[in-house]
């Protein structure tokens, strides 16, 4: 990623003077030309392991050798925190937001940051992904699951109603819902879900659960053996287990959270036709099969699944109501972290 340094005083003068001088000789506004055409410089924030954004990255620039994409990478709640403070100083710094939950968006929709924009074959993409207003669009599904070491656990719970069971007791870690974007969302529906809601949280609550800083720790917790059981984006397991570890999962009988890690453009990019390219490319056939390569559900049903993943259909997918969601959401993580924070 690129680093901006503060230009030493004594050198303005003569940059300024160097400027001055160029500019009776040079084109006017190069950099506006390189945006109206879709090439120059890009920068995206995400949530996106570093790994699987800097392949992504890879393959769209080798497409798009014009556009030089600068990443800032940080957890969805950091992320939010960054957008808002560059909102009180000035200019949002990023032309592209790819991170975990829908609610994300749908507030910054709501604050008129983001740009209209419907991606090149839309139609070809899981419909429940996509922002009917068109302002932003799921890149990959994203299911939380509860996940379990096979070595120090025979009976694995199936269902979320499962980990109340008091015989779970101090066997438990998940992701925290201030930092992680997916932990948020799942809070809210839990919450939401009649068959669970606030009694089922009180419930785990009572079951003393370890909150780690994100889905990456979780993982990594489950395979270590020193949390038995966890609650964590299925990917990760996959990952681990193809790695030797001993770790599986179980997606939930009574139903299955999900995310889309949705890409917008913000409404003040200083370059919205490379955005628009960027955003194409993520939910294209071969953006789509990188997701597949990456242990991800995609969003479209012609590039397959992970191996040994199931494909959506045999899932009982969770859909609530967003705007629901969304309204709800802060007030969960309030909820979850009076009890068990």
């Amino acid at each position: 990623m690129k680093t901006f340094y503060r230009p030493v005083l004594g050198a303005v003068a003569s940059l300024t003077l160097i400027a001055a001088l160029a500019a009776c000789s040079e084109p006017a506004d190069p950099a506006g030309a390189s945006a109206a055409s879709g090439s120059g410089t890009l920068t995206v924030y995400t949530s996106e392991p570093q790994a699987k954004i800097d392949a992504l990255n890879a393959e769209f620039t080798a497409a798009n050798p014009d556009i030089d994409v600068q990443v800032y990478r940080a957890g969805t709640g950091d992320l939010n925190a960054r957008i808002a403070a560059e909102r009180e100083t000035g200019k949002i710094g990023a032309d592209i937001l790819l991170a975990a939950d829908a609610p994300t968006f749908e507030g910054y929709k709501d604050d008129n940051l983001l740009l209209q924009y419907t991606p090149a074959d839309v139609a070809a993409l899981n419909q429940d992904i996509v922002d009917p207003d068109g302002y932003y669009v799921g890149t990959r599904i994203i299911p939380t699951v509860i996940a379990y070491n096979t070595n120090t656990v025979t009976g694995p719970p199936t269902s979320w109603k499962d980990l109340a069971n008091p015989k779970y007791k101090g066997q438990i870690t998940l992701p925290n819902p201030d930092v992680s974007g997916a932990a948020a969302y799942n809070t809210a529906v839990w919450l939401g879900e009649e068959s669970l809601g606030e009694p089922w949280l009180e419930g785990l609550a009572a079951n003393d659960p370890i909150v780690a800083e994100s889905n990456g720790p979780v993982g990594q917790a489950v395979a270590a053996g020193t949390a038995p059981i966890g609650i964590v984006v299925d990917y990760l397991v996959r990952e681990l287990a193809a790695k030797g570890s001993p770790i599986a999962l179980e997606y939930p009988t009574d139903g299955v959270p999900y995310i889309s890690q949705p890409a917008g453009i913000f409404q003040d990019s200083a370059n919205q036709e490379a955005a628009k390219k960027y955003v194409d490319f993520l939910v294209s056939k071969r953006g789509q099969e990188i997701a597949v390569d990456q242990q991800y559900l995609p969003v479209r049903d012609d590039v397959g699944t992970p191996d040994g993943a199931p494909s959506l259909g045999d899932l009982t997918l969770l859909n609530p109501d967003l705007a629901k969601i969304t309204a709800s959401q802060p007030d969960a993580v309030k909820r979850f972290n009076e009890l068990v924070g």
